[in-house]
């Protein structure tokens, strides 16, 4: 074996430490999937995503809510409407424009075609400021009951508004969401909110007035 004089020797020493230190540490870390995030911080991460205004394809726009609309190319036009009970809002040099039950987006287009070769620039943004309804969330969430929604709101954040879900019994990969058609009959939907939570892929689900939401107790073998 070669000489090493204690220098040499004491480098070599520390590195070998350095190296099990992060090896240890690595493995602890890999083996929670994200050292120190819990369910709950990962709720929370989820609802900043999705809070502020609303543009999705999947939302509708209904009576009562307050809607924006911004021209990037005539600011004097810009306006934010109440969605009256009939459906309409009242629009600059338009007048009377149907709004209840159409996408943001398909709103948009709306405008875009009926305001014509009056805009110099083609542009227009519809967002949803608030909206005002009731859902009801149960099963097992901390605290099932009545929630009003005071802009749109998702499944995900109906949960938390009731106090978040009971971790040691819900079942996140069955939310069913009840609804009521207007045929008179009713509809479930059924998430899995455990796929949100892990990253897996974004489930958006925007709720309407009188959706129950219903979080699965898990199976337990006796």
């Amino acid at each position: 074996m070669k000489w090493m004089n204690p220098l040499t020797r004491l480098a070599a020493t520390f590195g070998f430490v350095v190296l099990t230190f992060a090896l240890v540490t690595g493995c602890q870390t890999n083996s929670t999937g994200s050292a120190g995030t819990s369910d709950g911080d990962k709720l929370q991460d989820l609802l900043r995503l999705q809070s502020g205004e609303v543009r999705s394809n999947s939302f509708t726009i209904r009576e009562g809510d307050v809607v924006r609309i911004t021209f990037p190319g005539a600011a004097n036009l810009n306006t934010a409407q109440l969605v009256r009970r009939d459906g309409k809002i009242e629009m600059p040099l338009l007048g009377e424009l149907q709004a209840a039950d159409l996408t943001p987006a398909q709103l948009e287009q709306e405008i875009l075609k009926r305001y014509g070769n009056q805009l110099l620039s083609k542009e227009v943004t519809v967002t949803v400021d608030s909206a005002t309804y009731d859902v009801f969330v149960t099963g097992a969430v901390i605290k099932p009951g009545k929630v009003s929604a005071i802009r749109p709101m998702t499944a995900l954040e109906a949960i938390m508004e009731s106090g978040g879900p009971d971790y040691s019994k819900a079942n996140l990969k069955d939310v069913t969401v009840i609804r009521q058609e207007k045929n008179g009959r009713s509809r479930n939907y059924r998430l899995n909110l455990r796929d949100v939570l892990d990253g897996k892929r974004a489930e958006t689900f925007y709720l309407k007035p009188s959706d129950i939401i219903y979080v699965r107790e898990k199976f337990n073998w006796f």
